[in-house]
């Protein structure tokens, strides 16, 4: 109610900020319950892409928040309306020690959990918000000039949809099953074969991630005949985690010719292209 009556739109998208965090909040602690249920006979990979699903959601969320928040600004500029500023300072002062304190307990485990990322991104907006109403209230107060209140709101929104698009772009190319960010295939096949001598070539590589912390990888790996499986085996799996963190991976061992790329019965001495 307070919110309301003094007109402010920085303070009202702060408002509409909070409300939105307290749902995200919930959907990431909720994910990450989920995600901490074994594997079963259905998801032999366990949950962990619920925390995903999570983050999606907190971004495209948080993009509609920002689009609302813009068209409000662009009436506002075209209407303005009286504002109260110094009931605008005293809410958004509240506010920021409020979203100081949230921002620091989760900041700290972000890093590598995108559905952390994601609830961290509408606290951050919350933040910001509130340092924008502050600077607003300051400005309306000595001025009284209003059009600075939906011109930060602006500004803040288009600050959050930079960090909201990535927790989007990062969450939607982990659901594609796209290669992380981090592992070249091109040198990761180069690396192997010349740190694990038995190793002629490396083939039919691929590597996605269940979240950013869990990176999987298959492969195929051409041998020499009288090589030890076991050996080289424990070798390329040590030179996947040391060199890329990979602790999950399948391996092909094969000392002649690559199955795959063999039709059944069929026999040749020229080996297909294997660049896929």
């Amino acid at each position: 109610i307070v919110v309301l009556l003094s007109c402010s739109l920085s303070l009202l998208a702060d408002a509409g900020h909070m409300l939105t965090d307290t749902a995200s909040l919930a959907l990431a602690w909720l994910a990450s319950r989920i995600a901490r249920r074994p594997a079963d006979t259905l998801r032999s990979y366990g949950y962990h892409r619920v925390q995903i699903l999570s983050a999606l959601l907190n971004g495209i969320g948080f993009i509609v928040v920002v689009a609302w928040i813009v068209v409000e600004a662009v009436e506002r500029l075209l209407a303005p309306v009286a504002i109260l500023g110094d009931v605008m300072l005293v809410v958004a002062g509240a506010g920021l020690v409020v979203n100081i304190i949230a921002f620091l307990i989760l900041h700290g485990g972000s890093s590598h959990n995108l559905n952390l990322r994601g609830a961290v991104v509408h606290v951050l907006g919350d933040l910001l918000g509130s340092l924008a109403a502050i600077g607003a209230a300051v400005v309306i107060l000595f001025t009284g000039w209003t059009p600075i209140d939906p011109l930060l709101s602006v500004l803040v929104a288009l600050l959050i949809l930079r960090s909201a698009w990535y927790v989007v772009r990062k969450s939607t190319h982990i659901l594609l099953e796209g290669t992380p960010d981090d592992v070249d295939i091109t040198e990761l096949r180069e690396t192997l074969a010349s740190s694990v001598p038995a190793v002629r070539d490396v083939h039919h590589v691929h590597v996605w991630s269940l979240t950013p912390a869990r990176p999987l990888l298959t492969m195929h790996a051409s041998i020499a005949d009288d090589a030890d499986y076991t050996a080289v085996l424990e070798q390329v799996k040590a030179v996947l985690i040391e060199h890329y963190g990979i602790e999950h991976s399948t391996i092909q061992l094969e000392p002649q010719h690559c199955v795959d790329d063999h039709p059944t019965g069929y026999t040749s001495d020229s080996v297909p292209n294997r660049e896929h």
